[in-house]
């Protein structure tokens, strides 16, 4: 049984890929063979763009128009046909929060198009949140922290009040970028890689409840973290 206590943590936000559905490994075949395909002489091409908005991703890859159409139809087909599963412990971890009073919205990358993929593998998925941010309304990428910040004013709470949940890279440094306690997933990335973009660092939502969360915070709050 979980104990509540009075905390700071009143909103959590959450990116999705990597962080509460295991998909990075499929969009990892997907974009390693667009790397093989047109970027040969750049290994790193997945994890580059890794955490970034489709758009993003286009427009510095992808500019001629012919192209970036045929990158389009690619990556939507691509997600029509992916699994959305959720991390062990997820679930189970959004729902305690909000059973505390904790707001949860997911702040994704991801476009709406996507969004209808996911919603239709996983029929409860907007029964678990209370807001979805997706990439059409914020105006930068992560590593820009606009999206995490616009998480916080859709709530009317300040930073201080709020928690990212993050696995890529560009979007712990996001995280780091809005001030907010950031907490890492590693999930995709080494653990070491992780620890240094991130307060605070876990391998699964289930080494995370309420209060550890809310202590995580408070010390934050303080500067002692």
């Amino acid at each position: 049984m979980y104990k509540t206590i009075q905390s700071d943590f009143k909103v959590a936000l959450f990116d999705l890929d990597g962080t509460l559905i295991d998909t990075e490994p499929q969009y990892s075949v997907f974009w390693n063979e667009m790397q093989r395909r047109f970027y040969p002489d750049v290994p790193d091409f997945a994890n580059r763009i890794k955490g970034t908005t489709l758009t993003d991703i286009l427009d510095r890859y992808f500019k001629d128009e012919p192209l970036r159409h045929e990158m389009e139809e690619r990556v939507s087909q691509w997600e029509e046909r992916m699994r959305y599963d959720f991390f062990p412990g997820a679930k189970d971890f959004v729902k305690h929060i909000r059973e505390q009073g904790v707001k949860c919205a997911v702040v994704t990358s991801s476009n709406d198009d996507k969004m209808r993929s996911v919603r239709s593998y996983n029929p409860d998925f907007d029964q678990l949140f209370d807001r979805v941010l997706t990439a059409e309304m914020f105006p930068k990428s992560k590593p820009d922290p606009s999206c995490f910040l616009l998480g916080a004013q859709v709530f009317d709470e300040t930073i201080n009040h709020c928690v990212v949940f993050e696995d890529a890279i560009n979007g712990l440094k996001a995280g780091q970028n809005s001030g907010m306690l950031t907490v890492g997933l590693i999930t995709t990335n080494p653990e070491e890689t992780v620890r240094q973009y991130s307060d605070v660092a876990v391998h699964s939502f289930k080494e995370l409840d309420y209060m550890k969360v809310s202590d995580y915070l408070d010390r934050k709050n303080r500067g002692a973290l």
